[in-house]
């Protein structure tokens, strides 16, 4: 396939979970992919190493979505990936993933547990996403992550919920000022999934396994594998003219 054709998404925290799975999804619909990753590179280059199994070219770089100061050398080294690897300065999807976990009630919520999520889960959304811009080809796709949280009020979760809704609301805004490019921008609002993220709760405590499946119409708490093919198919060309949605992928939870 000619290189200016073949399609490339950068997944922020692509070396685990919903990352991960979608980073897959993608390869299996001959999509390439750049992950980032945080700390475990182990991690990172053993996803690299199933994509490119599947006949995908795939870099790992290391990010940390938090840390802005960093971003313009996040920047250059990403420009000599697509470089290097594609002979490309472009890519055609951006799937805004990486995040962390935190649960409080109101009251327990430090100003440093706000600040921290702030980081993470808006400003380096935000900034990061800015500074792609120049990288991002025009008539490309983003989503932006969010979570069934800003809907479904689980106490305990209205810090982290917070950001999320922040996050759904720059979505729109990005559909409206991108427009001109034919970028188009979607949010995805995973329900609760079956991952290592919040330390694997519903993963491993089949106690909160359980109320979640029985809150949920479908009977049973999200995997991966409902999560990744989703967004695969959302950045595909057959979802071209969907934009500016909240899509919630949660089997019906709290319905």
């Amino acid at each position: 396939m000619d290189t200016q054709t073949q399609k490339i998404a950068l997944i922020t925290g692509g070396s685990r979970g919903l990352g991960r799975n979608t980073a897959e999804s993608l390869a299996r619909k001959g999509v390439d992919s750049v992950i980032t990753y945080h700390s475990r590179a182990d991690e990172a280059q053993a996803v690299v190493a199933r994509l490119r199994a599947e006949g995908r070219k795939a870099v790992a770089l290391q990010l940390d979505t938090g840390a802005t100061r960093t971003f313009a050398g996040f920047v250059e080294k990403l420009k000599k990936a697509l470089q290097d690897t594609w002979g490309r300065s472009s890519f055609d999807y951006l799937v805004n993933n990486a995040g962390i976990s935190h649960h409080a009630s109101f009251d327990k919520v430090t100003e440093e547990d706000l600040d921290g999520l702030y980081q993470v889960h808006f400003k380096g959304v935000f900034f990061l996403t800015q500074k792609l811009l120049p990288l991002i080809k025009d008539g490309a796709r983003i989503v932006m992550i969010s979570s069934g949280l800003t809907r479904i009020i689980f106490p305990g979760s209205g810090a982290y919920a917070s950001m999320k809704g922040a996050i759904e609301i720059l979505a729109l805004y990005l559909a409206k000022e991108l427009g001109p490019r034919r970028i188009a921008v979607n949010t995805v609002a995973p329900g609760a999934i079956a991952t290592d993220f919040s330390g694997g709760m519903i993963r491993d405590k089949p106690e909160v396994n359980k109320i979640v499946s029985d809150m949920t119409a479908l009977g049973r708490a999200g995997l991966p594998d409902d999560i990744g093919p989703m967004i695969a198919s959302l950045l595909s060309e057959e979802n071209r003219w969907v934009n500016a949605q909240r899509i919630e992928v949660s089997g019906g939870m709290s319905i």
